[in-house]
């Protein structure tokens, strides 16, 4: 078959050499996190890591990437023996920033691989061109490149393995393998719990049911998989578990405590919430509502706190778990009763949708969780591409907020705009018409979203500093905020009338 060009490889030696040049960009307290867990795994016992709070920034991943973080501690320790001493707080010599640096990139290299296997697996002709297209897009993203490459950290490596994950699922013959790489990846980081009632499901009827009969149990499939799951979660948390730490490890894995919405909205439904219940302070006097004055100092008046609401209810963790698992359950009905490759993906989507928009502390680097796997399918057809545009557009802004020094807004303002320039015009050349009726209002209101987000973009990041000074310095990141959540939230409706439809 005639090669297509560009290939991932050429694109991935590109993006690596822009990458190496953002070596001396901003980072983020995300960077000392990094440093103090190479130092805590590196210079103490086993039995000590999960109690180490020398620093504020303490260990609070699965044991996996705990190990992975040991793994590099080997190689930084030769590099500069300072990065990996656990009261060497703040240490930032240029060996440490290059390595950690050039780690984020050379453990990219899982993604690219993963990436590959989407690429291969796709049958040839149109398909194997948008699934191209699809991974140099997730390659490239403006995401990955804020969070990890500048902001600091390793997503990179771990949608990487997300996404083999789900390429191995499109085979029965690799069904078993897919469920244990998720497995390996869940022990890596939690977040991605939020996407396993969707494998439950599928794994379920696709691997451990017969596919001639729902009552039919395949035993021995049950077995492989149950035993497979149980000896990788062994190996991660086994020696924890056996010195009785497992309270201890949870503790810092789910910090409860925590509120509501994170020191900067997160764009999702609590965004909108926190908006309205800014606007209702104002009109509270004239439409006679109560204000809570303790209220006003809450993180909802866009400074760091608690958070609490002046005039709306107080939301509670329960009511944020009960709406995130039933909006993850409407899919799962559908993959349960049509447990197709497809299907699959979009119950994934769907479930990282309903915990970014109704979770307790979303952050917004979680947006992720939802545009990667979407990526994948957003190119079926032009009514997922419509639902995918204003995702794509939002979430990418929404993590504007992350850069707020002003050497890095060229970077990310010009970069994500040519992203988004260059690939939406690719995707809407590549995906082919549906089958079904598009919705006319839902693809004029893409089209009207996108078009605001360069005067938004404008105002937040050059406009209001000139006018206003550092008063109101809440205002840019309720605008970002808000903003996105509209295209997140409208985004999500528009694919479940997708999914549901197709």
């Amino acid at each position: 078959m005639t090669e297509i060009y560009p290939s991932l490889a050429q694109c991935a030696v590109v993006a690596a050499a822009f990458k190496i040049l953002l070596f001396p960009a901003y980072k983020s307290t995300d960077f000392e996190v990094h440093r103090n867990w190479l130092a805590i795994t590196n210079s103490l016992p086993l039995w000590e890591w999960y109690y180490e709070k020398t620093s504020e920034w303490t260990l609070d991943y699965p044991p996996l990437f705990a190990y992975f973080e040991w793994i590099m501690s080997q190689v930084a320790k030769l590099v500069d023996p300072a990065m990996v001493r656990v009261r060497n707080l703040e240490y930032a010599s240029w060996e440490t920033v290059y390595f950690q640096r050039f780690s984020v990139i050379v453990t990219e290299l899982v993604l690219v691989y993963a990436l590959q296997m989407l690429i291969d697996s796709s049958p040839r002709g149109a398909s194997k061109r948008a699934a191209q297209v699809a991974a140099i897009s997730i390659l490239l993203s403006p995401g990955l490149l804020i969070i990890d490459h500048i902001h600091f950290q390793y997503n990179g490596c771990m949608y990487g393995i997300l996404i083999a994950s789900l390429v191995l699922a499109r085979k029965r013959a690799t069904l078993l393998s897919s469920g244990l790489v998720f497995a390996a990846l869940l022990c890596m980081k939690h977040i991605y719990l939020y996407l396993a009632p969707a494998y439950f499901v599928f794994l379920l009827r696709t691997y451990c049911l017969s596919p001639r009969s729902i009552f039919q149990i395949q035993v021995l499939n049950c077995l492989k998989l149950g035993g497979g799951i149980a000896a990788i979660f062994g190996l991660a948390f086994g020696p924890f578990a056996v010195q009785g730490q497992m309270p201890q490890i949870l503790s810092r894995l789910f910090p409860f405590s925590r509120g509501l919405c994170h020191a900067y909205w997160a764009p999702n439904v609590w965004a909108i919430y926190s908006f309205l219940d800014r606007v209702l302070i104002v009109l509270a006097p004239r439409a006679g509502l109560a204000v809570r004055a303790d209220a006003l100092q809450s993180v909802t008046r866009g400074l760091v706190g608690d958070t609490a609401f002046a005039v709306l209810p107080d939301i509670a963790p329960r009511v944020c778990f009960a709406l995130t698992v039933l909006f993850q359950t409407i899919p799962l009905v559908k993959l349960f009763a049509q447990p197709t490759w497809d299907n699959f993906i979009g119950a994934v989507t769907l479930c990282g949708y309903a915990s970014f928009l109704f979770g307790w502390h979303v952050h917004e680097k979680a947006i992720l969780l939802v545009i990667i796997p979407f990526s994948l399918i957003a190119l079926k057809d032009r009514r997922h591409l419509s639902a995918f545009r204003p995702l794509a557009v939002a979430g990418h802004v929404s993590l504007f907020p992350l850069l707020f020094t002003p050497s890095e807004f060229p970077v990310k303002t010009a970069y994500t705009i040519f992203w988004l320039i260059l690939f939406l015009m690719a995707f809407d050349q590549l995906a082919p018409a549906s089958g079904r009726p598009r919705f006319f209002l839902f693809d004029r209101f893409s089209t009207l979203y996108i078009s605001v987000s360069i005067p938004l973009i404008l105002y937040c990041s050059l406009v209001h500093g000139v006018v206003f000074g550092k008063s109101y310095e809440f205002l840019p990141l309720m605008f970002t905020s808000s903003y996105s959540a509209i295209g997140v939230v409208g985004s999500w409706v528009g694919f479940m009338v997708v999914y549901f439809t197709s």
